[in-house]
Parts: C-alpha cells; structure tokens; sequence
C-alpha cells in the first residue's frame, strides 16, 4: 500500500484497504474556521429541530478554530459570524480558538503546522477546500463540507471512497529562481484543474527530498486547484525537526511500501524547470514567465496560505531589499508568529521601505472579501492559489498567479517580469 492507502486503513481498523474501497474511518482532528464555522451551527440547529441529540461533540480536544477568512471583521454579518464562533467554542469547550488579534493567530491552514496541530500519519478534516496543505506532513488532509464536518464533530468519523494515487517524482533541486509554487503550477498545466478529481497526489523524489517543509506545503495546497481528494508527502526527519522545534511530541511517521500501486507515475528534472505564472482564469493556463503578456500591473499580492509562509516572505525580501516598487504592493503574513519572525528578522524593515504594505494576517484579499480587492479592469499578480473571475474582486479584474519571486520581482517592474531579469 501506499502512505495514503495505509493510512486510510489504520484509520478504518482494517488490515489493507484499496482504491475504490468504501471505509468508514476515525478521524484525529477536525476544523472549521469563521466561514465554515456558521455553516457547521446551521446543520447542528437543523439537526436539533429534528429531535437529534447536538449536545455535546465526540471529543473537544480534537477541534481547533480559527478566525482568518472575514478578518479584521468587514461588514457587520462577519462580526456576528466571529461572535456565533465564540459561543461554539465556549458552549462546547473547544479551546484551540485562534482569535484574531489574540496571541497566536493566523490562516487555518498556517496554523495546522504553524502550531503543530495535525502530525504525520493523522486523518485531518477541515470545513476548507484547502485543508489538503497539511499532507505536506504526512497526514491524510481533505476539505469537507458543511453537513460532513458536523458529522465529524458529532461522530468523530466519516465516509471515504479510497482514492487513486498519481505519483509526481522530481529528480534534482530546483534551480533558485524556481520556487515550489512554479512546479505545482506546471504539474497543473500537465494535467489541468480536473486531472485530480478524487485522486491523491503525492510527490516524492530527490527534489522532493530537497525541497523544504513549507515548500511541500506549497506543493500540496495547490493539489484542491488540480481536484484532488488529498495531497501528500512521505514524512522525514525534516517533518520531525519541523513539528518538534513547535513542541510536537509522540511523532510516528508512516510510509508506503516498496511496492506501494500508483495509477500513473510523473516524472520531471528540477534542472528543467523554469518560473512560470499561471494567467487569468485558470490555475492550468501556465505559461513562462519571460513569455508572459507584457501587460501594465496594478497590484502585487504576496499572502494567503499559499504564498506568505516565513520562507515565501523571505524569498520576496531578497528581491525587494534596496529597491523602491512601482505598483500597489501588498504583503500579509499568514501568522502572526511568522510575522514576528519576519518583524525580528528585519525583513518588514525591507518591505516598508520598498514602498509595501504590510497587513495581518488575514484570507480577506485572496477570496475577494476586503483588505484590498481588485477594481474593474484591475490587474494583479499574485502568490494565492486561484485566478477564476471574481476571485480577487471585480469579476472583470485579472489575476495573474506566480511565485513569491516573480510577484516582488513583477512589484519592482510594474510588469510580469523573471526575477533573473532584474536590474
């Protein structure tokens, strides 16, 4: 069996499951964040009209919550949403509640390995379509939707269909201008946006090996824009020191046979690989960033789950160090303990001086919301995840998505631009 296939039977109490095998599993953790979170009450509500016991959860201590999408709160439905959050937690005795603007806040899907919550071979559900980031550390990580997750929540179990597994090897480092965010954009121009429905995708290989913990976690985020179930990465002593420098205990990795089925193997040289941008509107329509449009940009975005880990920021300050930008430029870190490390670091020095500016943690400009959407006929480059209409605001706006890279190489320019063509 493969990781994912062993770790769906564990979870199943059985001795070897198969793709296409319908099991019932237990989950280890579950979240919701201040969207999913209202639409989870809902279903309890629902189910408490039909004379459904809602009183307690299966088990508390296995929820975490997080505030990160309507952040600093934008209009008054989002404030009631962050309130109906608080009673949740308070009423169930959830206390991993990741208030925004308390201590340790941040994106849901930062924060899972940020804070150590979700560890190698676990089953991870979460109201979000990009829960799937957290199989970077070798854990069985998928969305869910509203009416699952308060099954989960009730039960602390849940339905799969086994996947099918594609394997993506990559032999060699990646050159350093090339960044994980290109190679998950040019697996997605391979295979598109469909190429994954219900399928896992794991990556592996010496690159892969290289490669480190928040650069998988690119990798494997991205996986939701091909439609794949899950994406993962067999764990290693990088996973280990990762998740025990943030007080993790009691790891146990697991890993797949040598002889482990795929359904298809795909196979890339590092050396190969080039930076890419990906243009509106679809994750697949990739192209080489020094064959993209030379088209005026009004924005850079640097943030969301996708693109604002310490690495990502620190990839966009080696960039914008010593030079003024010529566009809107905004950075938000996805935490607020990668923002202090960048503050101590002095890499917001670098930014604030570049002209940028610096936000909180927050989903707001990713998914159209607030903190800064795209006007009519607006265009912007961007390190989040998906560039459909509308996305990022107006649905006449463009979003073109890249590298943390190429979008402060692109804030400097004004225009698409190669990091290895700066001036």
């Amino acid at each position: 069996m493969n990781i994912t296939e062993k770790i769906l039977a564990r979870a199943s109490g059985r001795q070897r499951v198969a793709p296409d095998d319908v099991i019932f599993a237990n989950v280890d953790k579950v979240m919701v964040h201040d969207v999913s979170g209202p639409g989870v009450i809902k279903v309890f509500d629902k189910l408490k009209k039909q004379g459904i016991n809602v009183d307690k959860l299966w088990d508390p201590t296995k929820v975490w919550v997080a505030e990160d999408h309507f952040v600093p709160s934008a209009d008054k439905m989002s404030a009631e949403n962050v309130v109906k959050l608080s009673n949740f937690t308070k009423n169930y005795g959830i206390e991993k509640h990741f208030k925004y603007g308390m201590g340790q806040y941040g994106i849901c899907h930062t924060l899972s390995h940020e804070e150590a919550l979700v560890l190698p071979g676990e089953v991870y559900v979460g109201g979000d379509s990009h829960t799937n980031t957290t199989g970077a550390l070798g854990s069985f990580a998928c969305g869910l939707g509203h009416t699952d997750v308060a099954y989960v929540l009730l039960n602390g179990k849940i339905w799969f269909k086994v996947p099918q597994t594609l394997y993506f090897k990559l032999n060699g480092k990646l050159p350093d201008h090339v960044m994980a965010k290109d190679f998950i954009l040019k697996i997605i121009g391979d295979i598109s946006t469909e190429g994954g429905a219900y399928k896992t995708m794991q990556f592996g290989g010496s690159g892969i090996s290289e490669m480190s913990v928040e650069s998988r976690l690119t990798m494997c985020n991205m996986t939701t824009e091909a439609g794949a179930k899950n994406g993962i990465v067999e764990p290693d002593q990088k996973v280990v020191d990762y998740l025990t420098s943030r007080g993790a205990k009691n790891i146990t990795l697991v890993h797949g046979d040598a002889d482990a089925e795929y359904e298809k193997i795909y196979e890339y040289e590092g050396s190969e690989m080039e930076p890419l941008v990906a243009k509106p509107f679809s994750p697949e329509n990739i192209t080489i960033v020094r064959e993209a449009p030379s088209v005026e940009l009004d924005k850079s975005y640097i943030g969301s789950c996708t693109g604002a880990k310490y690495e990502d920021l620190e990839a966009a300050a080696k960039i914008l160090k010593g030079r003024t930008v010529k566009i809107r430029t905004e950075i938000l870190p996805a935490s607020i303990s990668i923002y202090k490390r960048a503050m101590e670091n002095g890499l917001l020095k670098i930014f604030l001086d570049a002209g940028v500016t610096v936000g909180p943690p927050t989903c707001g400009a990713c998914c159209g919301a607030h903190m800064g959407v795209l006007a009519k006929d607006e265009i912007c480059i961007s390190t989040t995840n998906r560039n459909f209409p509308g996305r990022m605001g107006h649905v006449e706006s463009q979003t073109y998505l890249s590298s943390p890279l190429v979008a402060a190489a692109s804030a400097v320019t004004g225009k698409i631009t190669d990091p290895r063509d700066l001036k």
